[in-house]
């Protein structure tokens, strides 16, 4: 008999995340039946999808704001569909907003919930363990020091690794890279990432192109690449990028293909300029240098501090790759310290300071065997044993 998991992603890495499970479960249940909203990647394993990705994809309070009827719309025609539907099993993967909320529906109709990717409560907002507790009948999380966290709280919990370290090449080749995008191979190559979403788009884009502007005088064979997550996106970078003359600056829109355009170009560059997020990761997971930065609007920044009670997070680092490795490794250059010059003088280091980039690859290559592990499989087997 079949087993039915109802499955949720709210963004890009999300859908990306999420079809990797799905792939891990149909390899131990070839006839399972997967439901719920996610975006091309887990379309293309098969999964039915009951709403589109985007109705999701929303960046923190204000846009939640602005989106809330066809948010809730969504959250309500869904949770009426699988209370109705009773799958064996719902794994919510990240969007802890969402996705907490209907866990802890379905929890209590009896439905098992696991949620994949753990809210930062190391960071921000500690006591949200609490409902998650509630909410969840199994957490899988990303990083092994989330354990500890969790079963000291007392819920059930497994580390899984992060698909992502399975996913990228222990060693990146750069030159193969560079031929699939039509690079050149001997010039140094910055890759820029200003994020998939609107909001980072309009508060990222300009400062990043203002310092590619800088880091072209400095350097006049440096080219640029710039990877966006859809045609809206790069209309929108585009517009911003037309005020400013920037010589080799390459934009590349995402393509279907078995990896996202931004794991190419970060596999052909030298070091990259991203904005802090999961990018940040699959950077170090790349083995490249970065600067990682990061702007928040004046008013996301009060409702942020407002929401959670905090002005800043329990931990010193806001970047992934300086959280797991527990140092500043990699510059954080956020709100008003990210202006063109401070970006310009961090991005020349990541190019161009041999010893500097040599030792970080050492502390990247370790950073990527811990978190490689089978995690479609890991998981796999825990959302199988609850949908029993």
């Amino acid at each position: 008999m079949s087993r039915t998991i109802a499955i949720v992603a709210g963004e890009p890495s999300g859908d990306l995340l999420a079809s990797r499970i799905i792939q891990g479960v149909q390899v131990k249940a070839p006839d399972a039946v997967f439901t719920g909203i996610g975006g091309s990647n887990m379309a293309a394993t098969g999964m039915q999808i009951q709403y589109p990705m985007d109705a999701l994809t929303v960046f923190g309070y204000v846009d939640a704001l602005k989106s809330l009827p066809s948010l809730i719309r969504t959250y309500k025609g869904l949770q009426k569909n699988l209370l109705q539907q009773r799958p064996d099993v719902f794994v919510g993967v990240d969007a802890p907003d969402f996705n907490l909320r209907l866990e802890h529906t379905l929890k209590a109709a009896g439905i098992p919930t696991v949620h994949f990717v753990g809210p930062s409560i190391w960071a921000w907002r500690y006591e949200r363990i609490h409902k998650i507790r509630e909410a969840v009948s199994h957490m899988l999380v990303l990083f092994p020091f989330e354990t500890e966290i969790y079963e000291k709280e007392g819920v059930p919990v497994t580390f899984v690794g992060h698909p992502l370290a399975a996913q990228i090449p222990m060693d990146p080749d750069p030159v193969i890279a560079r031929e699939s995008l039509g690079l050149p191979q001997d010039v140094p190559l910055l890759a820029i990432l200003p994020g998939s979403r609107r909001s980072e788009i309009q508060l990222l884009a300009e400062p990043f192109l203002q310092t590619a502007q800088k880091l072209s005088l400095h350097n006049p064979q440096l080219h640029f690449a710039v990877p966006i997550v859809n045609q809206k996106r790069r209309e929108e970078f585009n517009a911003i990028a037309s005020k400013y003359s920037i010589a080799n600056l390459h934009v590349f829109e995402a393509k279907v293909s078995k990896s996202p355009i931004s794991w190419d170009i970060l596999q052909a560059c030298d070091a990259a300029l991203v904005a802090s997020g999961t990018a940040t990761l699959e950077t170090a997971l790349f083995k490249r240098p970065m600067v990682i930065s990061y702007k928040l609007s004046p008013m996301m920044k009060r409702l942020m501090e407002w929401k959670s009670g905090q002005a800043k997070p329990y931990v010193p680092w806001v970047g992934l790759p300086n959280v797991l490795l527990k140092e500043f490794a990699v510059p954080e250059l956020l709100q008003d310290e990210a202006t063109p010059d401070n970006l310009m003088q961090a991005c020349i280091r990541a190019l161009e300071d041999r010893e500097y980039i040599t030792d970080l690859k050492q502390k990247f290559t370790q950073l990527h065997y811990s978190l490689r592990q089978d995690t479609a499989a890991k998981a796999a087997e825990v959302i199988l044993k609850l949908a029993k």
